[in-house]
């Protein structure tokens, strides 16, 4: 059986759309354009698949329709700036203990073509258990065991 409190099941919203008016120019600002969201979020869904109670999870209907309060408000300049207001509404729940967000902004003023352009924020709730680069839990580090023959590691540098 695997440890629950170092893994942590997802909430995944891909490509939710809205139309906003962020960046860095006029232009930007008094047209707009599409911007898309990826949000996930980690929390233990254990509690909602026992109860079958959507009270027991993270509503993802009310969680898009505040994403796309914030993509259709106030306009900001960086995408990094709307991404982290992104995860900040990803974090109000109290059960989510780390949310990752990517804004894509397709129709970004680049003079080259190209498919996307993307910024991808993490953010963990202070205390959350720490998590590898893999997405599994954090190895537990063992102190280095003495081998046979060799000095005793703490006893003042003595052999």
């Amino acid at each position: 059986m695997s440890d629950r409190s170092t893994e942590h099941d997802r909430i995944t919203l891909t490509g939710l759309r809205a139309h906003g008016r962020h960046g860095v120019y006029d232009f930007e600002r008094e047209r707009g354009q599409d911007f898309v969201v990826d949000a996930v979020l980690e929390l233990d869904l254990a509690p909602a698949a026992r109860s079958d109670d959507v009270t027991d999870t993270v509503h993802y209907g009310e969680l898009a329709d505040r994403l796309v309060a914030v993509l259709t408000g106030e306009p900001v300049n960086l995408i990094e700036t709307l991404a982290d207001r992104l995860l900040a509404i990803c974090l109000t729940d109290p059960r989510v203990l780390r949310a990752t967000v990517t804004v894509h902004k397709p129709e970004a003023p680049v003079p080259h073509a190209f498919t996307d352009v993307a910024v991808t924020m993490t953010r963990t709730r202070p205390g959350a258990p720490p998590r590898t680069p893999g997405g599994g839990p954090a190895p537990t580090r063992q102190p280095p065991r003495p081998q046979p023959g060799s000095p005793t590691v703490g006893n003042g540098g003595a052999a």
